[in-house]
């Protein structure tokens, strides 16, 4: 078995009049994430780390922030295209580790809808799935409540 490990990172900034979506959920927000798409920054990480462990590019490359047929997309639909491009390489997802950096809204309650809608979208167990939640102790952009940022490590697997 041939196993690869993938790193992403994603930002957005915080706007009012915009919904709030993470991890694959819409979450109660005075603000949201601006973005082409629905600007899923935990989803967004996610994919830049499978591409990168599969040595496809990045989100960017696949789905770019000028093409209409992704302008609001939701980000699900970019995770299971990400999946199925993986999957071209015989590569499929063996666990993800995430982190949420967010001041507001507390994520911790939600942590658990976000690993079953994203296990269902890439068709893993969500006991595949970690994700963290942190804060940046009122540091930075974060800190400011200007934006929300999401790291993702995972590992693919590789029958040979």
């Amino acid at each position: 078995m041939k196993i690869r490990v993938g790193f992403g990172f994603d930002v957005h900034k915080l706007v009012p009049n915009r919904e709030l979506w993470l991890g694959g959920i819409r979450l109660e927000h005075e603000t949201g994430l601006l973005g082409h798409s629905d600007a899923d920054v935990l989803i967004h990480a996610i994919c830049d780390a499978l591409l990168g462990a599969a040595n496809m590019r990045d989100i960017g490359f696949h789905f770019p922030d000028n093409a209409g047929e992704f302008k609001n997309i939701d980000s699900k639909v970019l995770l299971a295209r990400t999946v199925e491009l993986i999957a071209t390489k015989g590569f499929h997802v063996g666990n993800i580790d995430a982190t949420i950096c967010a001041e507001r809204p507390k994520l911790k309650a939600h942590i658990p809808t976000m690993q079953a809608t994203l296990a269902q979208v890439m068709k893993i167990d969500s006991e595949d799935i970690s994700i963290k939640a942190t804060t940046t102790e009122k540091l930075g952009f974060t800190g400011r409540e200007e934006g929300i940022s999401a790291y993702a490590t995972v590992l693919i697997e590789k029958s040979n």
